[in-house]
């Protein structure tokens, strides 16, 4: 970390994360003040304005949140780094919401940390804050998690929910999508108005146009009365694209004026209405991808992709399972009377499976094991047979593998004359890539979340992507 040296405040009771965070700072030649109350943090700031202050959300006496609306009335906008062992959404949206650039969960990686207050010392500052509905004290439908993933997931919402940017959310079926978008909705401006929900891949083909921008009399064979399109309906609110990527062709050109005009057109009509809606698009598919086949318009993903939120898949974020489950188990029908628990053996049972239908899967699963469990403590036995992917079990997508690696090694052997000692570093230099990008794009890019999952060191994953 090198940024220009500064005062910097950081207020923990912990005095082993006041300890690190100092010695850290210190040797990149910061100056740095430390508090364990957000009380003796304000008399603190009184006396000198820091550059930075690191505040933990959970204090004694006055929390974190409050202290950096007081801090802020007192001394001005200054940046604030939040740090809390109690992430979630709501405390994302608050702590954003009270002009954090930044927050991190811990236990954290000192070099997310590093990262992170870099970007502060840099220059980031605490804008004005813009006027933000007050968080919801419920949990966002089934949108839960403690894994670094998630935690990046709350934070981006939290970021992009107060402005007006479009938004893609991305990820596999049943991860969470439109959780994501409505979450986001909720805490924007236009929290008080619709949630349009539009699934085009259930729209008739013939007639997406006009469901989406509405027709006047006469525009076709059975229009016997105009009618607005449910973009319209969403004239000042939210509307949400279920599945962007199954857009027609024919129409993603008219969307692109929409978006950019700002005006629709209804079908039969060459009179242009004015409206105005935040657009918020989630797909399963890569996008990406289809821009380079010519099957999604350039434009129109770039339009669309102002901002984008990936959610990783639940295999990648294996530590949100089990609270995943007691959710789902907590809000099951079958579990009326709130009697059946998981066993241990059960939720090691969840915790190794695949979960090709993410949380989607995993809530069914918990309803098929507590109807069979029947007011008892749900077993592995009582879940239903796992799922993998391709339809494969895990033994047989390992050996087909093996199968592959075997058939490599027989072809480079066949094909080479001479032993040259660089057959193991060929085979990484096919294999590493492909598993680092694969694992990279789950996370968002997130380096320390990937070396977590690939289990080795972030220097270690630096230097392979070198």
């Amino acid at each position: 970390m090198t940024s220009t040296p500064g005062h910097v405040l950081i207020v923990d009771d912990e005095e082993s994360i006041c300890w690190g965070l100092k010695r850290l700072l210190t040797e990149e030649g910061h100056e740095v003040s430390v508090a364990s109350t957000a009380e003796q943090a304000l008399a603190l700031a009184d006396k000198r304005t820091p550059d930075l202050v690191v505040m933990d959300v959970r204090l004694p006496g006055i929390d974190g949140l409050t202290a950096m609306k007081q801090l802020s009335d007192r001394v001005g906008p200054v940046p604030v780094v939040v740090i809390t062992a109690f992430g979630n959404l709501e405390t994302a949206v608050a702590a954003v919401e009270q002009g954090a650039v930044d927050y991190l969960t811990k236990p954290f990686d000192l070099d997310e940390v590093a990262e992170v207050l870099h970007r502060a010392l840099r220059g980031r500052r605490a804008d004005a804050k813009a006027e933000t509905p007050a968080p919801s004290s419920v949990i966002d439908g089934d949108l839960l998690g403690a894994s670094p993933a998630m935690q990046q997931v709350f934070k981006r919402i939290a970021i992009v929910a107060a402005t007006d940017m479009s938004v893609l959310v991305t990820g596999e079926s049943g991860t969470g999508k439109e959780l994501v978008a409505r979450a986001i909705h909720r805490h924007s401006r236009r929290s008080d108005r619709p949630f349009v929900p539009v699934h085009l891949a259930a729209l008739s083909p013939t007639l997406v146009e006009s469901e989406l921008f509405g027709h006047v009399r006469g525009a076709f064979t059975d229009a016997v009365a105009g009618r607005g399109g449910l973009l319209e309906l969403a004239d000042d609110a939210t509307a949400f694209f279920d599945e962007a990527g199954d857009i027609p062709l024919a129409v993603q050109a008219k969307l692109l004026r929409v978006l950019e005009q700002r005006e629709l057109t209804p079908v039969g009509t060459t009179t242009p209405r004015p409206c105005d809606f935040r657009v918020i698009a989630a797909t399963h598919r890569d996008l990406r991808r289809d821009v380079a086949e010519g099957t999604f318009r350039q434009d129109l993903y770039f339009r669309l992709a102002a901002f984008e939120i990936h959610i990783p898949p639940l295999r990648q974020r294996k530590e949100d399972i089990p609270l995943l489950a007691e959710y789902f188990l907590r809000q099951s029908r079958v579990n009326a009377a709130g009697q059946t628990q998981l066993t241990p053996a059960a939720i090691d049972e969840l915790c190794r499976r695949t979960w090709v239908g993410n949380a989607r899967e995993l809530r069914s699963a918990i309803d098929h094991g507590a109807v069979l469990a029947r007011g008892g403590p749900i077993d592995p036995e009582h879940l239903p047979p796992a799922v993998s992917l391709s339809g494969e079990s895990p033994a047989t997508l390992e050996g087909s593998l093996a199968e592959s690696v075997r058939a490599w090694a027989a072809e480079e052997l066949r094909r080479s004359e001479t032993i040259d000692g660089t057959m193991h570093e060929r085979m990484l230099r096919v294999v590493e890539p492909a598993l680092l990008g694969v694992v990279l794009q789950h996370t968002g890019d997130n380096r320390v979340a990937a070396a977590d999952i690939l289990g080795i060191h972030r220097a270690t994953l630096r230097k392979k992507l070198k």
